[in-house]
Order: structure tokens, then sequence, then C-alpha cells
């Protein structure tokens, strides 16, 4: 069977359905192609800063989830071998950027999926080859799926993860292994945690953790360590993959930490291996070909050190609608040749940003996760005083609006905010 649309984006992850949603915002339906049976909702939960709430508020879906969960104001980050505190302010500084908020993964999957007709997204459907004709009047790419369907599409978004499918064809270099791995879960505590609404977070020699709550009953908690040899033998085994937490890798933390930990719900308990682009492979990889790209991990994976995966992912989507969305809008239609350039405009202004999240990113968690010798702590001091505060201020950034027609039929300023 075989079948044509204006736009496929493959993966119906927090990239792939917000990148649906902007599209639409402008005129453009697309088909998001999952292979999953179901919204993927790995993860648990996660922290939206300010840019996120930003691309969402462009997007049209912030007021459901800000009306949701609460903003977080304050938090610590406590070193557990010294015993030293440091207190974190998120209090906004900016009138047009508001504090950070952690939601439930879930609940911004179907956010943003509700946004679209109940067609839009098509489950169990897994990609398998891609291949472009090169007529240069009307350039198409046809994708085949497992089950034998063939797709013709003027563009093909890849938003299908690290292990992205489009990515490899665009030739882009594998993820590098950080050497990391993560555990997060959500802990239920059914009469009430009695905590603040608060992020607090905990270095150890070689490990960071944290929990920040969603509601008065559940919390968002974390671990991020140096990968220990018997990984594979505990990912996938929530029961093993808790008490290694609370029995080793977390041992040292504080006894509100351990709680939390022993309340996680299994069932959304997850290990993972860290992995991550090597920026120059960003600055320097083909990120585009034609009327194809990608958005997302596909393009940009990087560690969670500075929480900005998901939060990235919202402003590839944002900016994705803006370029492809005005050249739709100028033309009332798709025009190949204009495609081409929009496409080339959004890598061209994401490519720099992301590189400089991926390394901001690494260098982060680098420097906050302990090891031993004078020159590595020297190192990591300097880091931390003088390049992590310019790093953090990569989250309070505004990927701006998408268009819209003026009652003239001009497109109207879509630029970011003062």
């Amino acid at each position: 069977m075989e079948a044509v649309e204006d736009v496929v984006i493959v993966g119906a992850g927090i990239s792939g359905l917000a990148t649906a949603v902007a599209l639409k915002r402008v005129g453009i339906r697309a088909l998001v192609l999952e292979r999953f049976k179901e919204l993927r909702v790995t993860g648990a939960a996660l922290t939206l800063f300010p840019n996120a709430l930003l691309a969402l508020d462009a997007l049209g879906v912030s007021q459901k989830l800000t009306s949701l969960y609460e903003p977080c104001l304050n938090g610590s980050m406590t070193n557990v071998v010294t015993g030293d505190v440091q207190d974190i302010t998120f209090r906004r500084t900016n009138r047009n950027l508001t504090e950070p908020r952690a939601v439930h993964r879930r609940a911004l999957l179907e956010a943003l999926a509700e946004e679209l007709p109940v067609d839009t997204t098509r489950f169990s459907c897994k990609l398998t080859a891609i291949e472009t004709q090169s007529n240069p009047n009307s350039p198409i790419t046809t994708i085949h799926m497992e089950d034998g369907t063939t797709i013709k599409t003027k563009i093909l978004i890849g938003c299908d993860g690290v292990n992205s499918v489009v990515a490899n064809w665009l030739g882009l270099a594998k993820t590098a292994n950080s050497g990391r791995s993560s555990v997060r879960g959500l802990a239920l505590y059914p009469q009430g945690h009695g905590l603040k609404h608060e992020m607090h977070q905990f270095l150890d020699e070689g490990k960071r953790g944290g929990f920040i709550p969603l509601n008065d009953k559940e919390l968002y908690w974390f671990l991020v360590f140096q990968s220990p040899p018997n990984e594979e033998n505990v990912v996938g085994k929530p029961e093993l993959i808790q008490s290694e937490v609370t029995e080793n890798y977390a041992k040292n933390f504080p006894p509100t930490f351990l709680d939390i930990v022993k309340h996680s719900d299994l069932s959304n308990l997850t290990m993972t291996p860290l992995g991550f682009r090597y920026p120059w492979d960003i600055v320097f990889g083909i990120l585009s070909n034609g009327n194809v790209t990608v958005a997302g991990d596909a393009m940009h994976p990087m560690t969670p050190d500075l929480g900005q995966g998901g939060c990235s992912a919202l402003e590839d989507a944002v900016l994705l609608g803006r370029y492809i969305g005005e050249s739709f809008i100028k033309n009332q239609t798709l025009v190949s040749k204009d495609i081409a350039q929009a496409i080339q405009g959004y890598v061209d202004e994401r490519r720099w940003r992301v590189a400089c999240l991926v390394g901001g990113s690494y260098i982060s968690g680098w420097s906050q996760q302990g090891g031993s010798g004078w020159l590595k702590k020297l190192i990591r001091d300097f880091a931390y005083k003088f390049l992590l505060i310019r790093i953090v201020k990569l989250a309070y950034y505004d990927c701006g609006r998408l268009p819209s027609v003026s009652s003239n039929g001009e497109l109207e300023n879509t630029s970011k905010m003062d």
C-alpha cells in the first residue's frame, strides 16, 4: 500500500508531537509515525525550565501544565562528603520568564497529543528504509515501513530518538557512551509526603542525585553515577535497581532521599546508560538533506545534567514550525525549493545552540561528580565557578513565536521577546 503526505514525523515523543502541534498551528497537517503501540512515558517526569515553558507557550499548550503543577522557587545542593549546603533560588528576574516546573512526562505528552486530530499519530509503525527522488522540481522522500507500507512525503522529520533511523540515513555520527548511567523514578506517598515544593540535589564522589515534588503525594527523583560493571544484570529489573540504589549507589545519601527511593512506583523505575553526541559532530555534521532533517534526541542527545533534553526538543519544534510555516504562509502551499531553504534555516539556527547545550551538560556533569587528583580538582573548581554560571544561563532562552498572518496578509513578527 502507498500513501502520500505533506509532512511525516518519525517518533511520537516530546519533539515529534510538539513539532506536529507547531505545524498544525501554521496550517500544516503532519502524520506522526510511532513504532511503539502507545505513547512512550519512559522517565516518569521531567523538569520544564523557562526555555521549555516559553516554547510551550508559543505552541499554545503551557496553560494546561502550569495550571496543574506548581513552580519551584527554591532548592539546595548538598555535598554529602563535606556537609556543605548551597541554597539555590529559581525565582524569576525577568518578566518574560517563569520558574521551572516538574511535570509528569505522560501529562506533557498527552497535553501535546490532545492538540492534534485523533488520526495524526499511527502506532506500531516501524521505519525500515528511506529513499529520495532527485527531481529538482518536486523532491519527494519515500519511506518504507516494516509492514510493507510505503509513504511519499514532501518533508521528513526524524524525531526518533538516540538510535534514529533518520539520523543514521543522514550520516550523523553514532552517540558516544558517557561512562555514566542514570536511574529515574516516581515515589508515591498515598497519605502525602509532607515535603516543601523545592528541588534538592546531593553530591557524592562520582554520584549526583536529587528529588522534586510533583504534587502533595508524588515526587520525581533521579540518580546519576559512574556506570557499574554489572549494569547489564540490573537494567530492566526494577526491584534490583531499587535495592542497588539504596544499598550501594546512594547509600551515603540522606535518609530522606533513601526513603523516597523506597517509595518508588516500580512500574516507572528505569536505569539507562547515558549517551551523547559529540558537539563537533553537531557543528560539522549533516543535520539535513533537502527536505529531510532531525530534531530532539535524534539531533542532539545529551546527558541530563542541565535538564535540557526535553526542553531543547520543544525549542526545536517551535523553530521547525516557524521556518516551515513562514514558507507555507508566504506561498500558500509547500514549495519544494523554499522547503529546503526553510529546513536549512532551522538547522543553521539550531546547530550552535544545541552543540553548546550538549557540551554544557557534559561539563556540568563532569564538574559535579567528584574525582581524585589536585589537577582534576583545580580544573573542576574553575569549570564550576566560571563556566557553569554561563552554562546555566542557556536555560533562560526564548526561542520566539510561531508565524501568523496579519489582516493585510503579511507575516507578523515572530522574533524573540526582549
